[in-house]
């Protein structure tokens, strides 16, 4: 079922945050709850982490209203994000399919700028994101195979 979702960024307090959220909504965390760094399988693009920077979320979910879902994440400056209005939210949308995935992202980042190419990712979903040639964020990810 597609689905759309807020994605936040937070600068190394995602999980204090989503505390908060899920205190104040009355819901649980989805999945496997909160997903740090040192989850994430190595890669050799992707440079060994530090020991504080391994305990930060790299993935929460917290589903809030009639299916939409808040989402975060830590952004640290030591991997190069430099967190502030304006670029600390993303509209997440979910298509059910990866035709579909192609379409609204080839329509949205049209006259924008492409952040991260359309791939099958290590969470199994196929991922890609963009900002709109108004300045909007988006990420896309189908879990479709």
């Amino acid at each position: 079922m597609a689905r759309v979702g807020t994605y936040l960024n937070f600068t190394n307090n995602t999980e204090e945050a989503f505390n908060f959220y899920k205190s104040a909504f009355g819901t649980e965390f989805e999945g496997v709850g909160i997903m740090r760094f040192k989850d994430v399988p190595p890669s050799p693009e992707m440079p060994p982490l530090s020991e504080a920077d391994q305990n930060l979320v790299m993935h929460v979910s917290l589903p809030i209203f009639s299916g939409h879902l808040l989402m975060g994440t830590d952004a640290p400056e030591s991997m190069g994000f430099k967190v502030n209005s304006g670029n600390n939210v993303y509209i997440n949308l979910q298509p059910d399919s990866r035709e579909e995935t192609n379409r609204l992202f080839n329509a949205l980042s049209a006259g924008g700028e492409v952040q991260q190419e359309l791939q099958d990712m290590f969470w199994g979903d196929y991922y890609e994101s963009c900002h709109d040639k108004f300045g909007v964020q988006w990420m896309f990810n189908c879990a479709e195979k």
